[in-house]
């Protein structure tokens, strides 16, 4: 099987398409069934994507911890052609005791074993990417990103990076990772502005910034209220002659030449959409236009 080639940017040694698949919606509140999920996975790897982003977390019930990982890992097993080039990043350190609510654990032991269940259930000898998910308050950052490091060390992961981080524990990671940290994943969005501080520092510093809810979150973009709420979006994708969602990812990618929007998606035809993105092309103009709405 022939799939599309999308423009490409660079996490840590590795280029990937601009445009990455997060996996999330595929295996929390409001899923759909396998096969629309497998469709999905098998409609971004066709639309060129081969960046792929999940999380043990991404699960309902207390019993299915990794239901995305194994998800994912399964589509990709089951495609058509080659997936080698499919970078898979994954993270540890959130959980989902099946009450509805999101629980951390840092602790150093416990990100070793989360990391090694991980690479189990994704088939790997190595995780190509393993981010530390979320800051536990009741754990000196440092120590989980020590964890982290030692992963990397022992060739438990190829690449490391952190998620919902602030600049100084952007800083403080890259260092304890001596300056090995390749990614940060925070949520960024029209809607959520508040990490542009975080995206300019990784853009200084040459580490891969993923937008997370990059369209402002499942109920924005399922209801088709982005380029309502944010009419300068609607307006520049009606001058292309596309949707509001591309528009919104071709901004984000314009901002720096590190980011690499991570929309999710739980349908073939949205992430098809979405990974067009990667070659919309707006002016200088557009993306003012767009920064200033």
């Amino acid at each position: 099987m022939q799939h599309r080639i999308l423009a490409t940017r660079k996490i840590g040694g590795r280029a990937v398409s601009a445009i990455g698949l997060g996996g999330m919606p595929m295996s929390i509140e409001g899923r759909p069934d396998r096969d629309r999920s497998i469709a999905t996975i098998h409609a971004a790897v066709d639309a060129g994507v081969t960046f792929i982003d999940t999380a043990d977390a991404y699960h309902l019930h207390a019993d299915e911890v990794g239901h995305n990982e194994e998800l994912i890992a399964e589509a990709l097993r089951s495609y058509g052609g080659d997936t080698s080039g499919v970078l898979v990043a994954t993270k540890g350190g959130h959980l989902r005791p099946g009450d509805g609510s999101w629980t951390k654990d840092g602790r150093p032991e416990y990100l070793k074993e989360a990391a090694k269940a991980s690479a189990k259930r994704l088939g790997v000898e190595a995780i190509g990417l393993y981010q530390f998910h979320r800051p536990d308050p009741d754990v000196p950052y440092g120590d989980s990103v020590g964890a982290i490091r030692d992963l990397l060390d022992e060739g438990v992961i190829e690449m490391a990076g952190i998620s919902n981080a602030n600049p100084d524990q952007i800083r403080e990671a890259n260092d304890i990772l001596g300056g090995r940290l390749v990614s940060v994943q925070n949520q960024f969005s029209p809607r959520f502005r508040s990490s542009l501080p975080e995206l300019e520092l990784c853009a200084e510093l040459g580490i891969a910034f993923l937008p997370w809810s990059p369209l402002g979150g499942i109920s924005l973009a399922r209801s088709g209220a982005l380029g309502t709420e944010y009419s300068a979006f609607l307006e520049v994708a009606e001058a292309h002659g596309v949707s509001p969602f591309q528009v919104t990812l071709a901004w984000e990618l314009a901002l720096a030449p590190v980011v690499v929007p991570i929309p999710g998606a739980s349908r073939p035809a949205s992430i098809t959409d979405s990974a067009a993105a990667a070659e919309l092309r707006l002016t200088a103009d557009e993306v003012a236009r767009l920064s200033a709405a």
